[in-house]
């Protein structure tokens, strides 16, 4: 421990932690699957009352720490953040930070340091779209299941298949909270519901040729405003998404049925079987001719 690293000394009652010896960590920082995300300490600590660090210099790792009882606080750039159930945080490493328990109600938190170039970049979109969607996360015991199966893991052996396991476990753990603020966009979100609709809608017509003005029309919107919430939801401009559903359903017909391209092309909406086969290279590298010969070989 560091000297000017401060750290309370009482354990907690029903405290679980872990800190994994560098002849570990090294394992799976050379390990072509762990290499770019790997955890190095991870603990429960329940009610944690007194729980106080401070680390000038920060951390050689990211601290992520899940609040699911009471409240603490972190300092971080010389803002106070307050962590209350049902909350998290991730500190970045290599920065000064400060947290503590709440003296009257003191946290019960979850928490792992981890590390790797894939951990650096997951930090990253954290911080790039954390909001007000990162409070009130609904409590899961499945995930507290996960915590208990990781921490399982990592205290049982450390066979390197293990460490693989428990190492790729806690990505997904750590994932499902920094991506929480796409899940809650996705529920309730009324652009999204009408995306949806749209897409289902093109799903169950990839034999027409829809227009965006016959969409447009059907959804009762302006063809600007589709344009904008079908790109913003799904990455893709709404026409070309159904070229690309075409195709897939296209992919779909070449691998499993025995019809000519020709009746393929008209079974997904292309009156000219030559039109259809560029668009089908444009989105899958090779013809449809080709994309069939590869499947036979």
């Amino acid at each position: 421990m560091e000297d000017e690293s401060k750290i309370i000394e009482e354990g907690f009652i029903g405290q679980k932690m872990l800190a994994l010896p560098k002849s570990i960590t090294n394992i799976s920082k050379k390990n072509p699957i762990t290499s770019n995300f790997y955890v190095s300490d991870l603990g429960y600590y329940p009610r944690a009352d007194h729980h106080y660090r401070l680390r000038k210099k920060g951390a050689k790792q990211h601290i992520f720490i899940y609040c699911t009882k009471g409240k603490g606080e972190i300092h971080l750039n010389k803002i106070k953040t307050v962590i209350n159930p049902n909350q998290f945080y991730i500190i970045p490493k290599n920065c000064m930070h400060e947290y503590k328990a709440d003296t009257n109600d003191p946290w019960s938190i979850y928490w792992f340091h981890f590390n790797g170039t894939l951990a650096d970049k997951l930090y990253k979109r954290y911080e790039s779209t954390r909001n007000d969607n990162y409070k009130n996360i609904p409590f899961s015991k499945e995930r507290i299941n996960l915590f208990e199966k990781i921490f399982a893991l990592f205290n049982s052996n450390y066979l390197e298949n293990h460490l693989e396991y428990a190492n790729l476990l806690t990505l997904n753990f750590i994932s499902y909270f920094v991506y929480h603020d796409f899940e809650s966009n996705v529920k309730g979100n009324s652009d999204h519901t009408t995306v949806n609709s749209i897409i289902e809608f093109l799903a169950n017509n990839l034999d027409k040729k829809l227009t965006l003005d016959v969409i447009a029309a059907k959804f009762n919107y302006s063809k600007s405003y589709l344009h904008t919430i079908f790109k913003a939801k799904t990455g893709y401009p709404l026409l070309v998404f159904f070229n690309l559903k075409k195709i897939q359903k296209a992919c779909e017909l070449l691998n499993y049925t025995d019809m000519s391209i020709k009746e393929i092309s008209f079974e997904v909406g292309f009156e000219d079987p030559l039109y259809f086969s560029r668009i089908f290279k444009n989105f899958m590298g090779k013809s449809p001719r080709n994309y069939k010969q590869g499947i036979l070989k």
